[in-house]
C-alpha cells in the first residue's frame, strides 16, 4: 500500500469551508475516526469552526481513542488538545470527557529523559469544567484547588483563570491564599493576582497592592503588571505611587508598561507629560511604554 499523502489530506479537509453543512460534517465525522492524530486535530478544529454540534458525539468517541496507548496514537496531545477545545467551543457541557483530561499525565521521551506532554490538555479540560452543568461546585472547586498545587505553571494558571470564571467569595479567598502561599513560578503568582482584581475589582485593590515594593522583584513587577491588566482607573493611582518610590530602572520602567496597558486617559497623560520632561532616562522608558500603546493602535486601527 502506497503512503498516505497527510499534508495533502489535510488540504482537502481544509477545503470543507466551502462545502455543504451535510458534506462537511460526514466528511469531518470521517477524519475524527483518523488513525493519524493531526487529521483528527484538523477535524476537530473544524468541527468548532464549522459549529457542527451533531459531531459531539464523535468528538467525545475521539478523545477517548487517543486516551487509550496515547503517547502512541496522539504524540504530543495534538489530537486531545484539538477535541477538548472542539467540546468547550460547541457548548459540549457533560464533565466525563474533561474529566478523563484533567487527570490525564503523558510522558513521552525526550532527550535524558521524559516529559509530561498533557500539561495543556489538563489547562483545557479544568476550564472546561466550570461550565459543566452535571457536576456540583463544590466537585469542580476541588479539582481546581488541585490543579492550583499542580507541577506545570500553566496548569496552575489555568486553574487560577477557572476559579475567576466561576466567581464567588469561596473563589476569591481561593486565589488569595494561593497568592499569599506563593509560587515557585513568579509569573503563576502574576496570573493569581489579576483573577483576583478580575473577581473583587476595586475590592482587590489593597491586597495585590501588598504585593508591590519599592525595591521591586519578580512578584512586585507580576502585581504592577496585574494592575495595569485590570484596566481600573483607581489601579492607575497605586501604580503611580509606586512609582514615585521606586528604585532602580528595570522596575520604574516595568510600572511605565504597566500604566499604558491600563489604557486609561490620566495614566497616558503621565506618560506623555513624562517622554517631554522627565529625565532621559524616565523619558525613554515612558515612549517604549507609549509605544505599546500606539502599536496596539495602529493593528486595532
Amino acid at each position: 500500500m502506497p503512503p498516505r499523502n497527510i499534508e495533502a489530506q489535510l488540504e482537502q479537509l481544509s477545503r470543507l469551508r466551502e462545502a455543504s453543512p451535510a458534506e462537511a460534517a460526514a466528511a469531518v465525522r470521517k477524519a475524527l475516526a483518523d488513525r493519524v492524530n493531526l487529521v483528527v486535530a484538523k477535524a476537530a478544529n473544524l468541527a468548532a469552526e464549522l459549529q457542527l454540534r451533531d459531531l459531539a458525539p464523535d468528538l467525545v468517541c475521539a478523545f477517548e481513542r487517543l486516551l487509550e496507548d496515547a503517547v502512541k496514537r496522539d504524540p504530543q496531545c495534538w489530537g486531545k488538545n484539538a477535541v477538548a477545545k472542539a467540546l468547550t467551543a460547541l457548548d459540549h457541557r457533560e464533565s466525563p470527557v474533561f474529566l478523563r483530561g484533567a487527570r490525564h499525565v503523558q510522558m513521552e521521551p525526550v532527550w535524558g529523559g521524559q516529559e509530561d506532554t498533557a500539561a495543556t490538555l489538563r489547562g483545557i479540560c479544568l476550564l472546561a469544567l466550570v461550565s459543566c452543568g452535571d457536576m456540583r461546585r463544590e466537585q469542580v472547586l476541588r479539582h481546581l484547588v488541585n490543579g492550583l498545587t499542580e507541577a506545570s505553571a500553566p496548569v496552575r494558571m489555568d486553574s487560577a483563570r477557572a476559579l475567576a470564571q466561576m466567581a464567588g467569595d469561596e473563589c476569591a479567598l481561593l486565589l488569595r491564599l494561593k497568592a499569599r502561599a506563593g509560587d515557585r513560578d513568579a509569573s503563576v503568582t502574576g496570573q493569581v493576582l489579576e483573577c483576583v482584581l478580575a473577581l473583587e475589582r476595586n475590592a482587590g485593590l489593597p491586597f495585590v497592592s501588598e504585593f508591590l515594593s519599592p525595591v521591586g522583584g519578580e512578584v512586585a513587577e507580576e502585581a504592577a503588571l496585574a494592575l495595569g491588566a485590570s484596566r481600573m482607573e483607581a489601579a492607575v493611582d497605586v501604580l503611580r505611587e509606586v512609582w514615585d518610590r521606586a528604585l532602580g530602572r528595570e522596575f520604574r520602567a516595568v510600572l511605565l508598561r504597566a500604566l499604558s496597558i491600563s489604557r486609561q486617559e490620566k495614566a497616558v497623560a503621565f506618560l506623555e507629560e513624562l517622554e517631554k520632561n522627565g529625565r532621559k532616562q524616565d523619558a525613554e522608558d515612558a515612549r517604549a511604554a507609549l509605544t505599546l500603546i500606539r502599536d496596539s493602535n495602529a493593528t486595532t486601527g
